[in-house]
């Protein structure tokens, strides 16, 4: 049975690298090998379906309503989705677990305010709150990275408090305090190792709901705007012509599906493996 475990988690983990592998790999070759430009159009190959030639041009996976490389483009917007949740993740991770580490470490009124703060944060519902900051701050990539970032601090935030709260109880910081080691010394040198492993775990799992997030302020057209195009506008685009031109929409849900599903499976198989080391 344990054989058996072991095997079935080493095939998602498998599964879930070749997904994250190869999206990145699509997201990183195509910009850079693919000779047809992304944001430029040509009327006379208007929704052309996958595999089509036109000229000299090949569209393996079709063109949209301006006669623009569904290739080149999915290719382009998987780059600036997946850079634009990879930087917003960084935000929350750097401040939730800072704040997490200051209030697991002084306790007191600085852990009840941080612990209030990140109460009022999940009381709200992200997409809400993400859809009134986006229309207030207008939508832009700078505002949305931001927007993703300050709205996902909060659950690292808890994680690492909770962690703080056990490490500093432990000997070594007692003897720490005693040798006269500043408490930023003591957080970094020795509370943060111990919070890096779970931080992680946690980020491979936030990161398909910053994904879909991404995906659906992109959608709603308040996102990164046309011409650039992201995973969210460009199934916005295709949404109204799905009829005619399906591939349009079908392309980058696969995409978004593949990312999603690479790091729920790289998640789920973290939180595995560190729970058969507690045990």
């Amino acid at each position: 049975m344990t054989g058996s475990l072991r095997i079935k988690g080493n095939e998602d983990a498998a599964l879930a690298i070749f997904l994250l592998m190869a999206s990145v790999a699509f997201c990183i070759l195509v910009p850079l090998a693919w000779p047809l430009d992304p944001l430029r159009g040509d009327i006379s190959a208007t929704f052309k379906p996958p595999m089509t030639v036109v000229g000299d041009a090949l569209h393996p996976l079709g063109t949209d309503q301006l006669g623009r490389d569904l290739l080149a483009r999915l290719g382009l917007g998987t780059l600036v989705s997946f850079g634009i949740v990879l930087i917003a993740a960084l935000i929350s991770v750097l401040l939730g677990t800072a704040l997490g580490m200051i209030a697991g470490y002084y306790g007191g009124w600085v852990d009840a305010l941080i612990m209030r703060l990140v109460d009022i944060q999940l009381a709200v519902p992200f997409i809400l709150l993400i859809l009134l900051l986006v229309s207030v701050l207008g939508p832009s990539m700078t505002n949305l990275v931001i927007v993703l970032g300050l709205t996902g601090w909060a659950i690292f935030a808890r994680v690492a408090r909770g962690r703080t709260l056990e490490v500093r109880e432990l000997e070594y910081i007692d003897a720490s305090r005693a040798m006269g080691l500043s408490d930023m010394t003591i957080i970094f040198r020795h509370v943060l190792p111990n919070i890096i492993g779970p931080q992680t775990v946690l980020l491979t799992l936030d990161l398909p709901r910053l994904i879909i997030l991404e995906a659906s302020v992109g959608f709603l057209g308040l996102g990164v705007q046309p011409p650039m195009p992201t995973l969210g506008n460009l199934i916005g685009e295709g949404r109204s012509v799905i009829l005619i031109a399906n591939w349009l929409v079908l392309y980058p849900g696969l995409m978004i599906g593949a990312l999603v599903i690479g790091c729920n499976l790289l998640g789920d198989w973290l939180v595995r493996r560190a729970e058969s080391k507690v045990s």
